[in-house]
């Protein structure tokens, strides 16, 4: 096969060899970040000195090959001006080998837990898997990957917050407890100024939702003494009206405890 160099058949679905390197292509869905130079230069140099020591994850097609994990170790083995490198090759559709590359991303944690999160979406809503499906592949019990995508409800700006501020999944899935983005970030100043630990933060954060439900019941008791103030104007005006007409009506109201009782009284002569 054009491009391997002591080829080795371990499975029916996979060979393990080296491949030139001028034969792989680095494909749209190789999950790799951008990659910071000083990296590159210091695994490039663990490289010119011993080689590269954990082979690259390529799949064929036709007589080139996609990489499908080990980007960062490609780079560095062609700053070195090696002209092969180890690899794995598998056999596998270009769904499978997307799968493949996005899962080994997350499971080497290579990204932050809110790219995690976009790849785990990724899985499902790109590439057809169910939780459980994604959550196998991982090795994470099925409440994990579900909790993980509940981060993702969170705004670009309240991520963007957290990640510049080195706050936690745990900050983030604290968070989600409060309904209102603009409150969210209310609170999110308030950590990140205060520079307050998951604990703190979810104290923080119930005394809020405490505050509010405070808040929201003065506001519907008085919503209701404002209905019960118009429903007893309505009932007086009634009345007065019924008397400019030479009705002789009566009103009487009844205040106790658990409720209030209005009698009205209109003679039948008056009728």
């Amino acid at each position: 096969m054009a491009g391997i160099i002591n080829l080795t058949r371990e499975k029916t679905n996979y060979m393990i060899g080296e491949v030139e390197i001028s034969k792989i292509d680095i494909i749209p869905y190789q999950q790799s970040k951008d990659i910071k130079e000083s990296e590159l230069i210091q695994l490039s140099e663990s490289i010119a000195e011993n080689g590269v020591l954990k082979p690259v994850s390529l799949r064929r097609c036709g007589d080139r090959y996609e990489l499908i994990t080990g980007k960062k170790r490609l780079k560095a083995a062609m700053m070195c001006e090696l002209l092969t490198v180890p690899c794995v090759i598998y056999e596998m559709s270009e769904r499978d080998a997307a799968i493949f590359s996005i899962v080994e991303e997350i499971k080497k944690h290579a990204t932050s837990f809110f790219d995690e999160a976009e790849a785990i979406e990724k899985l499902i809503s790109c590439y057809g898997l169910t939780q459980e499906e994604a959550a196998a592949k991982l090795g994470k019990a099925q409440s994990t990957v579900a909790n993980k995508l509940r981060i993702l409800r969170l705004t670009k700006e309240e991520r963007r917050i957290i990640t510049e501020f080195n706050l936690t999944e745990r900050h983030a899935r604290a968070l989600l407890k409060i309904g209102s983005a603009e409150d969210r970030i209310y609170i999110l100043d308030k950590i990140s100024k205060n520079n307050l630990n998951v604990e703190k933060s979810e104290i923080l954060i119930e005394n809020f939702i405490g505050k509010q439900k405070v808040e929201f019941s003065n506001k519907r008791k008085a919503h209701i003494f404002h209905s019960i103030s118009l429903f007893s104007n309505t009932v007086n005006k009634a009345i007065q009206a019924m008397q400019s007409s030479g009705v002789n009506a009566e009103t009487k109201k009844i205040q106790a405890d658990e409720y209030i009782e209005y009698r009205v009284r209109i003679p039948m002569k008056s009728v």
